[in-house]
């Protein structure tokens, strides 16, 4: 289960000279040409989904996939939800599996994006989640998904980025230095200056968003200056787009199977191109040895109950629904022994996305009050075990 902390390998990436490359997924072709390009360059990868593309796929349903396709990669790989639009975002996007969150607060005022922000950091880091935020504003140009960041340009300074980081407590930090979402047009005006001043007034990895666009020697220069990820989709898009045109060229009566046939491997071809640029392949082993693990925790309830049966069924319905709902927990179910002669009658099997989430909620108040009030009550014969997934 090579899924892996996301922060451990932002950090290895800034202190080794290289960027992680972020690659948005919107459907299975792009899933699968993604994990496909990140074994083929033995390389880390963060797979990325963006708030801002759920309208073109069910978020929960491509998650179950992600998780399943990253779990089973021998690939060192996180999964991040980009763009996120709130707090309650970022609280699904963990339930479903993420181990990185971004609650884009860019287009708020300054003090409206710190507390949201920081708001999101305590949660997630709670949970042992990799939080990103952004500061200043990266514009649409042209492209795929453009249209969704319209205005002008804000650039981060230094000492906005100094204090944003120490007050909010992400782990990475996306700024504004001069690349746009989509497509750019004519030559990019990076300003290196400018980054290289917020990479020294703050530690954490940076990341850029608007990767698409920009030439060899400007991502090598944006990496030398402490870029660590690099969010990269439209070129992904185009060339999956490219793809489809060319078999309908060479056959308009082809069907759906044929159009798209060819797009895994465009994809495929464009992400490892982008992989070896930001100097990422080859690294797998000593990521695998570098970074902690991301295992899930199985936190186990067996309980005898003094209860009648309908009262014990309604606690568990009422636990299933704010148990679950809690920041971390991936899943709350219940259970009933099979055998009448079993030693324990009932069980909880709550699932935690990470080790982390065993203390945070021991302690949130709505698990408190829960146990206080509905549980402990009628459940006084029962053991709890938390066991780490192989």
């Amino acid at each position: 289960m090579p899924l892996v902390n996301m922060t451990d390998l932002l950090v290895h990436a800034r202190g080794h000279g290289y960027a992680v490359a972020a690659l948005d997924v919107v459907s299975l072709d792009f899933l699968e040409a993604v994990i496909a390009a990140a074994e083929t360059c033995r390389a880390p990868v963060v797979v990325s989904l963006a708030e801002s593309h759920f309208e073109h796929y069910d978020f929960e349903l491509l998650m179950t996939a992600v998780v399943t396709a990253c779990q089973r990669s021998p690939a060192p790989l996180a999964i991040h939800l980009d763009h996120g639009a709130s707090l309650d975002s970022a609280v699904r996007a963990i339930r479903l599996g993420c181990n990185g969150v971004m609650v884009d607060g860019s287009h708020l005022g300054p003090d409206e994006n710190r507390a949201l922000t920081r708001t999101v950091a305590e949660m997630a880091k709670a949970c042992g989640v990799t939080v990103e935020g952004e500061l200043g504003y990266v514009p649409g140009e042209e492209g795929e998904d453009a249209e969704r960041h319209p205005g002008e340009v804000v650039y981060t300074t230094p000492e906005e980025a100094a204090d944003f980081v120490a007050a909010t407590g992400v782990d990475c930090l996306a700024v504004s230095v001069g690349t746009v979402h989509g497509r750019m047009r004519g030559e990019p005006r990076l300003d290196y200056e400018r980054l290289a001043a917020i990479a020294a007034a703050t530690p954490i990895p940076l990341v850029i968003h608007g990767g698409t666009g920009l030439g060899d020697a400007a991502f090598g220069r944006l990496i030398a200056s402490g870029v660590a990820k690099i969010n990269y989709y439209t070129a992904l898009a185009d060339a999956a787009a490219h793809a489809i045109r060319e078999a309908a060229a060479a056959d308009p009566r082809a069907g759906y199977t044929r159009l798209t046939q060819r797009v895994r491997a465009a994809i495929q071809a464009e992400a490892e191109r982008v992989i070896r640029l930001f100097g990422g392949a080859g690294r797998a082993d000593e990521l695998l040895a570098h970074c902690r693990p991301w295992r899930e925790i199985d936190h186990v309830i067996l309980f005898n109950a003094t209860a009648e049966d309908d009262a014990v069924a309604a606690m568990k319905a009422a636990g299933r629904e704010a148990l679950g709902a809690l920041p971390g927990v991936r899943e709350a179910a219940t259970g009933r022994a099979v055998t009448a002669d079993a030693r324990y009658r009932h069980c909880w099997l709550i699932r935690f996305c990470g080790e982390p989430v065993i203390d945070a909620y021991k302690h949130h108040p709505t698990h408190q009050a829960f146990a206080d009030e509905r549980f402990r009550p009628i459940a006084g014969d029962r053991i709890t075990i938390d066991f780490e997934r192989d």
